[in-house]
């Protein structure tokens, strides 16, 4: 089987290698293209916005995992119009927790709590309503993990803004972990939220966090909680029957580095 990999994650397109896919994996940059290939990836040159002639050598492949630090609608509708035309009937798509709106309760799946104005759902749903591919879309929280430390995100002058809510996170082994059943096990069709099962406050998790690696702790702001949700992982545990590499976000250790 072969997979379509969109470069940002290189750890993921690592896995799907080490597991004997052939995998093409797309870069908007030249200077990505040694690294790739080190990887034993076929690798492209390719822009959301402006889709190169080579689009659909990428695109014929079993299926497509969209995952671009993008938010143009205009370029997902060329990059669908491509798909439309090509091989390809299996897309995951790699979208974000932040769909919601800021709401104090625990959110599912079926829940329809999303935002509309939303630029992501927005993309989401081009996927979703097309009736010539197969898509599941993929919500990750927030990605820790490795050198990832969100400690490193904060400093004197950006204090951690609403201390007193609840994270949702989730490692990197475990968002590659659940992309790699969707694809194992055809789970097409369907819409995951994936983070963490424990979901700490920002000042008990960002605190511990400093203390692993012997960093100072953040500054937090003194105003009252404004909203403290928590996404539910229960779906993607239930259909995909995963079990958790890092269930517990107060357990992670970390790489230092950038």
């Amino acid at each position: 089987m072969r997979k379509v990999l969109k470069t940002y994650s290189l750890p993921l397109a690592e896995h799907f290698v080490s597991m004997g896919n052939h995998v093409k994996a797309s870069t908007t940059s030249k200077a990505h293209l040694p690294e790739l290939l080190s990887l034993k990836v076929e690798p492209f040159i390719v822009d959301i916005k402006q889709l190169p002639e080579s689009i659909q050598v990428f695109l014929q492949a079993d299926v497509l995992i969209v995952c671009i630090p993008s938010k143009s609608i205009d370029g997902f509708r060329s990059l669908l119009q491509e798909i439309e035309h090509s091989e390809i009937e299996k897309v995951l798509f790699v979208s974000s927790t932040s769909v919601y709106r800021s709401k104090s309760k625990t959110l599912f799946e079926s829940d329809g709590e999303e935002s509309s104005t939303n630029p992501l759902l927005r993309i989401e749903n081009l996927f979703r309503s097309n009736s010539n591919i197969n898509t599941t879309i993929v919500r990750f929280g927030g990605l820790i993990g490795y050198t990832r430390n969100p400690v490193s995100f904060f400093g004197k002058d950006k204090p951690v803004q609403n201390p007193d809510s609840n994270v949702n996170l989730i490692h990197r082994d475990d968002c590659i972990g659940i992309i790699n059943q969707i694809v194992q096990q055809e789970a097409w069709g369907e819409v995951f939220d994936c983070c963490a099962d424990t979901h700490p406050t920002k000042r008990e998790f960002y605190t511990e966090a400093a203390k692993a690696m012997g960093a100072p702790v953040p500054e937090f702001e003194s105003s009252a909680a404004q909203f403290s949700r928590i996404i539910s992982n229960e779906k993607v545990k239930r259909i995909l029957d995963y079990e958790f590499l890092h269930p517990d976000l107060m357990m992670i250790e970390y790489e230092k580095g950038s």
